[in-house]
């Protein structure tokens, strides 16, 4: 049963990361004035945002890995 668990928050790990590399994609090919306009900000902000999610995804899935040893 935990298996699954750390297999759909894994998937879901997989997803935001790919999100958050979108965007610093989108960001990096961005002019530098952009970037540093509400806009680039606002974008950096969801990028680290996204970061962060994945982090403490990531720290779940260690969490439950260590229920299963």
């Amino acid at each position: 049963m935990i298996e699954g668990y750390i297999s759909q928050l894994d998937d879901i790990k997989n997803n935001i990361e790919a999100m958050k590399d979108e965007q610093e994609e989108r960001f990096n090919n961005m002019p530098d004035g952009l970037q540093e306009s509400e806009r680039g900000e606002a974008m950096q902000e969801a990028i680290d945002n996204l970061d962060s999610a994945s982090d403490s995804i990531g720290d779940a899935i260690d969490y439950l890995n260590e229920l299963t040893e």
